[in-house]
């Protein structure tokens, strides 16, 4: 659950997160939402240029569902665990940021496994950092990524995909420390 603020996103005292269903039990939302973006996943995603605008849309596509919000960068500052993510007013400077550090990079392509393992890190973990919306960056960052990883020739493999030891190496990596992150992307790709 994410630390947030006089959060307009949520039912007036509560923390459920305020959704096209009206869902109140956050139980029932939680299994509402796994259920219905875990079926949104095996769809077709968005195609397109890669991009800050793509990378809404990843997010629309998985939640459109669930949030009327879906696609839309937050407006209210969160944190998990006391640990700030970037504050809503630098949210657009910093993704269009880093989507035009990764252009620069010609989006990870021809790149060896070791270097797209880096590269590939270093986007996840600062994309993290920046925490666009409201909820679903992990979601939306993981199938993302595997946009990314496939046009960059890299593709991910699913099976083996441990969802507890990327989580635990997307929170190291917020510390600053990639090496774990790296390691599961390594992993990941295709040999």
């Amino acid at each position: 659950m994410y630390d947030a603020v006089a959060d307009p996103y949520c039912y007036p005292g509560s923390t459920v997160l305020k959704n096209l269903l009206d869902l109140r039990d956050q139980v029932v939302l939680d299994r509402y939402e796994a259920e219905i973006t875990s079926d949104r996943a095996r769809e077709p995603f968005p195609e397109g240029k890669v991009s800050p605008a793509l990378y809404c849309a990843f997010h629309r596509h998985l939640f459109q569902d669930v949030y009327a919000w879906a696609g839309e960068y937050r407006t209210v500052r969160i944190a998990k665990g006391g640990n700030p993510f970037c504050f809503p007013e630098h949210i657009a400077v910093q993704v269009q940021r880093l989507f035009a550090d990764l252009e620069q990079q010609q989006f990870l392509r021809s790149l060896s496994i070791e270097a797209f393992a880096v590269k590939g890190a270093h986007f996840l973990s600062e994309l993290n950092a920046i925490h666009p919306f409201r909820e679903g960056n992990g979601r939306t960052q993981l199938a993302f990524f595997a946009f990314l990883a496939e046009r960059a020739g890299h593709p991910l493999r699913r099976q083996g995909f441990d969802p507890a030891q990327m989580l635990a190496a997307m929170i190291t990596s917020f510390s600053g420390d990639e090496i774990p992150l790296q390691s599961v992307i390594r992993d990941l790709v295709s040999k």
